[in-house]
């Protein structure tokens, strides 16, 4: 169901007044295999998109974005606004990705 949760990256939803609930994360560290640190280190001498850790990126983002929703849906939001995304590296092999932003409730 969380999936069904209004996530923008917007302070205003067009037709909708709301009160704010309070901020809400979704957070998820992430790591590729020493095999696939070893062809990524590979194609980074040689250049080139390093595909393993791209696919490693959007699936980190998808899984933020749904542990956001979950948050908000907890809260009995109906929306989440102005959402945005954080990342880092956590040592060499780890990346870590937040999805963040002000969970919401429509008065209208």
């Amino acid at each position: 169901m969380s999936e069904k949760l209004l996530v923008v990256t917007t302070e205003h939803i067009p037709g909708h007044n709301y009160e704010v609930l309070g901020e809400v994360f979704g957070v998820t560290t992430q790591s590729r295999d020493a095999i696939s640190d070893f062809g990524a280190g590979l194609k980074s001498f040689f250049g080139g998109e390093i595909k393993g850790y791209t696919k490693m990126l959007q699936t980190s983002r998808e899984v933020a974005l749904e542990r956001l929703r979950v948050e908000a849906e907890s809260m009995d939001a109906d929306a989440v606004v102005m959402m945005r995304f954080d990342s880092g590296s956590i040592g060499e092999d780890m990346q870590s990705v937040v999805a963040y932003g002000t969970a919401v409730k429509f008065v209208d």
